[in-house]
């Protein structure tokens, strides 16, 4: 359906993201699994397609579907902050054919103890990766250093909000605590339900005659929890969060105070996923 893009807004939240059911419907769409499988040469179109719409020069003929779609693309695969092309292992649309594997297996291969040091190593190396990728990344730096800014950088008011990055300590508590409330949803139904569904199916005559078949039914449905849970998860809070600046340290307060008196009551910064 063509439609006139005069006013087309393509950063403008297709779905409410002061609600719960907007954001998850939000992340429903870029955490598509099968956005993982997308060619590099497709990523790079729909990259230049959301630049191009940013500025206007929208070309000819162009659909809106196809603007979405392209938008969808780009915020499944290029980072919020930096526009950069993220690792695929750490997107979140990975955490589903990532995420099932590991934790199917870790539920798998638990009674020795090299089998569980090993996947506990694969599963926290994942987990570091993931946090890595999906950082607030306002401001380069070293690996060593951009796992601290985490921390602390998660917390970068945008300069959208008041012109100027800035650092906050009580702002990086506020995202770190949700991001680690949403990581624990998103891993508990699969860690907790699975292990209880996979023992009453165990118990099942057809199923001793099957054992082959348990680690891949065990993969099979991790993964079906976490099509679900991952966008739940992600979507428990707004990835820019707004926060009052009283609430800020008194010293950056009196900075934005002096700078813009009372006219900036809020300061926004992207929390990470």
């Amino acid at each position: 359906m063509e439609a006139s893009l005069s006013d087309f807004n393509i950063d403008a939240p297709r779905w409410d993201q002061y609600t719960f059911l907007g954001r998850v419907k939000h992340f429903f769409n870029i955490t598509d699994p099968r956005t993982v499988f997308v060619s590099e040469g497709e990523l790079d179109w729909a990259k230049t397609m959301v630049e191009k719409s940013r500025i206007g020069v929208i070309p000819p003929g162009t659909q809106v579907e196809q603007l979405l779609y392209a938008k969808k693309l780009y915020d499944s695969a290029f980072h919020p902050d930096t526009g950069e092309k993220m690792n695929v292992i750490g997107r979140m649309s990975f955490q589903v054919p990532g995420g099932m594997i590991i934790t199917g297996f870790m539920l798998q291969f638990y009674r020795t103890v090299p089998a569980v040091i090993f996947w506990q190593w694969v599963n926290q190396s994942f987990n570091a990766l993931v946090n890595y990728t999906n950082r607030n990344a306002a401001s380069p730096t070293s690996v060593r250093q951009m796992a601290l800014s985490y921390f602390t950088a998660t917390t970068t008011a945008l300069a959208t909000a008041v012109g100027m990055n800035m650092w906050t300590k009580r702002a990086a508590a506020i995202g770190i605590t949700q991001v680690v409330i949403s990581r624990i949803t998103m891993a508990a139904p699969g860690m907790i339900l699975l292990p209880v569904i996979m023992e009453r199916l165990e118990k099942l005559h057809f199923m001793k005659k099957v054992k082959v078949l348990h680690a891949p039914l065990q993969v099979m449905l991790s993964g079906c929890f976490l099509l679900f849970m991952v966008p739940v998860a992600c979507g428990l809070f707004p990835q820019i969060c707004k926060l009052p600046v009283s609430y800020l340290e008194p010293e950056l307060q009196d900075t934005i105070k002096a700078s813009y008196g009372e006219h900036v009551p809020y300061v926004y910064f992207n929390k990470g996923l």
